[in-house]
């Protein structure tokens, strides 16, 4: 969706069909704005396979948009390091194209110029319509001929960025990574004059800097290897950066795109979208249904196709166009559906996100765009806000939160939202439940008949959707069939599956019959080990005496859900079964629930597993690290004992079969009832 500044000097090959040479690669002398860094002499001892003498990475802001320089000259010092040679080049031809400076390679005090004898090829990107992305990106490459470990390889060139969606404002980064080869560093900002951004650098880059009148600077020699604390939020891994931003806060960024949303989703006079918005308001009485209409509408009549060309990385396509040729990325999807719901009177506005859960500490952040890579719709209906997607497929309906993980959101409105923080609850609804029946009802030594159901929800759900949408019943069991029996199942008889939109679960079941694999001591006690009944005992949070100590330990939240019944022989009676014991405990922020109960001939196991503290400080950590050895974690093994002489499964819980409760419902009991929500 947006476009970001992050220089590297590693190059890799982009394979891709030739379809010009190397007159759309421009040679020219490096820009008045750059003056490389002087070479950092090559140590007499050095590891790794690359000494980078010299990398410049610079950036000026103009009118013109962005102009992006990079030179590096690196020693060889390894073969692995010869692929370095493979120098690639991607710009957008609407920014104009890229200027190579020089490409030389020094060999025993002789200096070859790489270009007299080796030109570029420029290569299209379209081979990715398969991951359904059509950005106009051209991309050139070149092999440096007859590289060799020792040589020593210069490249100079600049590049060229501009997006019509940012007007005049310019955002972007400057990054040195955690872990740089040896060598020398420079990252440098420029501008015109009026031209001067907002600057924000991360504190290990403050004592580099140094301030020019219309430039900052940063400089580094052999940088050391930077450690995120271990196991911290993933704000704390923002180390040696440079952020830069034309907009004053997030509500300029908000006010800026708003109106360029406001016009892409307004229909022309006789636009079909208003007969398609009337058409829903006629079928549909209620506002909500309307929305989800809409919604369906725009999700399974238009196709995703991620569209970037004549400046569509920032801008929509209007609603028309996008109606018209029944294709469209975020941006146009979105607007499409604000049209819709304009149309039927339902407030609506376009919402940008972090798609991939990376928006935390986005509050620390100066306002750039380029931290978003998605835009959905927040609708407001009879006083809830409900969020509609339209890339995501027709049986995701308006929900309460989006579906991705998200922790910050941007509104466009016109007088401009600043960044809304989503607040975080502990999932009331397991993400995955897997339900185990084994009917081992006619003995011991007998197959048994087992039952095997898969609950999944969010966006996983939706991506086991997407897989079995398209897959036949007959396909679907024979390819089971083909992959599944083995070590557990003997033979697949039924193989049936559904997304459930009420319960907002991809649902698949499993039927057949398998071994279970009773150990025997020989003495004709028997026991056996239920799937998904046991824990892994935690590991320790700590960090080295060099880490931040006071960083708070992050997990990822997830909430899992483990049923297992057994229907055991019938030739045994209840006081001859035991099990292991039941537990509820809370380690480092996390739930760990198992129950047991022998009811009506089944061994009944219900074992959850939820986070609710996704960050913990220190002090709970410490106290917890101590707690790691009492854990229980034994396997969830029952025992069958033909002398027994009383029921020892479970404390007095209830719990229920895997076939005879609704495990698809809301509210299923799979974490402690304490804390159940």
């Amino acid at each position: 969706m947006v476009r970001a500044v992050w220089l590297l000097a590693a190059s890799m090959l982009v394979a891709g069909p030739v379809f010009a040479q190397s007159e759309q690669v421009r040679r020219g002398p490096a820009p008045a704005w750059v003056t490389p860094s002087n070479l950092l002499p090559v140590p007499t001892a050095v590891s790794g396979p690359v000494f980078f003498r010299r990398q410049d990475v610079a950036v000026h802001l103009s009118d013109k948009g962005q102009a992006q320089y990079l030179g590096y000259r690196i020693k060889v010092l390894d073969s692995n390091a010869l692929q370095i040679g493979n120098i690639s080049i991607a710009w957008n031809p609407g920014a104009g194209a890229p200027i190579v400076h020089g490409i030389k390679v020094f060999r025993d005090g002789q200096v070859t110029d790489v270009l007299k004898n080796a030109s570029f090829e420029v290569l299209r990107r379209e081979d990715q319509l398969e991951a359904a992305r059509l950005d106009g990106m051209l991309t050139a490459v070149l092999r440096v001929p007859d590289l060799r470990v020792g040589d020593e390889l210069e490249v100079d060139l600049t590049t060229f960025s501009s997006d019509s969606g940012l007007g005049h404002n310019e955002a972007g980064l400057l990054v040195l990574g955690p872990g740089p080869a040896p060598g020398r560093y420079h990252l440098g900002l420029s501008w015109d004059e009026g031209r001067e951004p907002k600057l924000k650098v991360t504190s290990d880059m403050t004592a580099a800097m140094v301030k020019g009148e219309r430039a900052v600077d940063f400089r580094f020699d052999n940088p050391a290897v930077l450690s995120p604390p271990k196991d911290a939020p993933s704000r704390y891994q923002w180390q040696r950066v440079v952020e830069y931003s034309d907009f004053a806060d997030w509500a300029a960024l908000s006010r800026h795109f708003a109106p360029i949303y406001a016009k892409a989703a307004t229909p022309a006079g006789n636009s079909p979208v208003k007969r398609e918005a009337s058409r829903i308001a006629a079928a549909q009485a209620r506002p909500l249904e309307r929305a989800a209409a809409a919604l369906k509408l725009v999700q399974q009549d238009v196709r995703y196709i991620y569209v970037g060309l004549n400046g569509g990385n920032l801008i929509p396509a209007t609603a028309d166009e996008t109606w018209q040729r029944r294709y469209g990325d975020c941006k146009g999807k979105t607007v499409l559906l604000l049209a819709l719901l304009a149309e039927m009177g339902i407030a609506a506005e376009p919402v940008l996100i972090n798609s991939s859960g990376g928006d935390d500490g986005l509050d620390q952040r100066l306002a750039l765009p380029q931290l978003f890579d998605h835009v959905l719709v927040r609708a407001h209906i009879d006083g809830k806000a409900y969020w509609l997607d339209g890339t995501l497929p027709p049986v995701a309906a308006p929900s309460a939160l989006p579906v991705f993980p998200v922790g910050w959101v941007l509104p466009l409105t016109a007088k401009g939202s600043g960044i809304e923080k989503l607040a975080w609850q502990p999932a009331t609804t397991p993400d995955e439940i897997n339900l185990f029946e084994i009917d081992a009802r006619a003995g011991f030594d007998k197959p048994a008949h087992i039952v095997s159901t898969e609950i999944v929800r969010g966006v996983k759900g939706l991506q086991k959707q997407m897989q079995f949408a398209s897959v036949g019943a007959a396909q679907l069991l024979d390819a089971f069939r083909q992959n599944a029996i083995g070590e557990t199942w003997q033979a697949i008889d039924n193989v049936q599956w559904r997304y459930d939109q009420k319960a907002e679960a991809s649902i698949l079941i499993i039927s057949g019959t398998g071994t279970v694999n009773w150990d025997d001591d020989g003495s004709g006690t028997k026991s056996l080990s239920l799937p998904g009944g046991g824990f892994s005992p935690p590991e320790r949070r700590v960090r080295g005496p060099d880490g931040n100590q006071s960083a708070p330990f992050y997990t990822k939240p997830d909430y899992t859900c483990y049923v297992t019944t057994v229907r055991l022989p019938g030739s045994t009676e209840p006081k001859q079964w035991s099990a292991k014991p039941s537990f509820d405990t809370r380690l480092f922020g996390r739930n760990y629930h198992r129950a047991w109960e022998l009811r009506d001939g089944a061994i009944r196991m219900i074992r959850g597993s939820r986070i609710e503290q996704p960050e913990i400080d220190t002090a709970t950590a410490q106290r917890d690290n101590a707690r790691i050895a009492a854990f229980d974690n034994s396997m969830g093994w029952i025992f069958y004992d033909p002398a027994g002489k009383k029921v020892s499964v479970g404390g007095g819980e209830t719990v229920p079969a895997t076939y005879d409760f609704d495990w698809t419902a809301s509210s299923v009991p799979c974490a402690s009832p304490a804390r159940l929500q």
